[in-house]
């Protein structure tokens, strides 16, 4: 049974927990503008002296998603605490990948995750010696059949997934992501290689969290969520974002195990 906050706040049990993982896109923004609450609720947790961490599924470095939160308006003592699965899936690609060919999938505007490795990437699939998935192509970006078509020679290769959601909403329209693209490819026999929540590696880089209480806030019963879950954290979910039409239909407790995802607290929007 998942507890309301809507009434008592965030406050009633920030007491509680030494971190926050908060989710980025769905939680402080819709991918337009700001939310104001959450934005004050930001401050309020820095001023009770406790930590937070932005956690995003963004496929893009730190610094392009602290540009893209500086131009919706936030300040630079809030984008400081970003820390994006671009970010963690750079540090492997350095460690493991250097060199070698790859094939990318997703819209140009994701190419400064790559920069450093801009000599390359290749336009013919077949060259490549490895997929790195960051979305969907900008004039395929809702017909995931044909990924299937362009995949089917290609299953022997490995996926380097940066965002493992599945979808996103910008503003009142919902677009599929990085991790839709990645199922697929996995559905098909791929081997995927993900970055991003559920995934551990992206809490352990992004704070030293060894021994620490923590509190994970998000959206996405898939990825925030399960991250939770799978590392024992504590779980709040914002119903009023990706799953508000299954919850408002069912009910939280029913569609959290629809997910097969435990939901400690649940508030309609991040308010302290």
């Amino acid at each position: 049974m998942s507890e309301n906050l809507d009434y008592k706040g965030l406050r009633s049990i920030a007491g509680n927990y030494d971190i926050f993982y908060i989710d980025l896109w769905g939680v402080i923004h819709n991918g337009i503008t700001l939310h104001k609450n959450a934005i004050k609720t930001l401050e309020e947790i820095t001023k009770a002296r406790k930590q937070y961490v932005l956690l995003t599924n963004a496929p893009r470095p730190n610094s392009s998603v602290n540009l893209f939160l500086e131009k919706m308006g936030m300040n630079k003592e809030i984008r400081e605490k970003v820390y994006s699965s671009g970010e963690a899936s750079l540090s492997y690609l350095k460690k493991n990948f250097l060199n070698q060919k790859f094939f990318h999938l997703g819209p140009p505007r994701d190419f400064d995750l790559f920069l450093n490795f801009k000599k390359d990437k290749i336009t013919e699939i077949k060259e490549s010696s490895y997929l790195l998935c960051t979305g969907l192509f900008e004039d395929q970006s809702d017909d995931l059949n044909y990924y299937k078509e362009l995949f089917k020679e290609h299953i022997n290769k490995k996926m380097i997934c940066t965002n493992p959601d599945l979808v996103v909403d910008k503003g009142k329209k919902r677009e599929l992501c990085a991790g839709s693209v990645a199922l697929i490819f996995e559905k098909m026999g791929g081997e995927v290689i993900y970055f991003g929540k559920p995934f551990p590696e992206v809490y352990n880089q992004s704070i030293d969290n060894k021994n620490k209480k923590i509190l994970s806030i998000g959206d996405n019963l898939n990825t925030d969520i399960k991250g939770a879950n799978l590392l024992n954290y504590d779980s709040l979910l914002i119903s009023n974002g990706i799953h508000k039409d299954e919850i408002k239909k069912e009910g939280i407790d029913i569609v959290s195990k629809k997910y097969e995802a435990i939901v400690n607290f649940i508030q309609s929007e991040l308010k302290w």
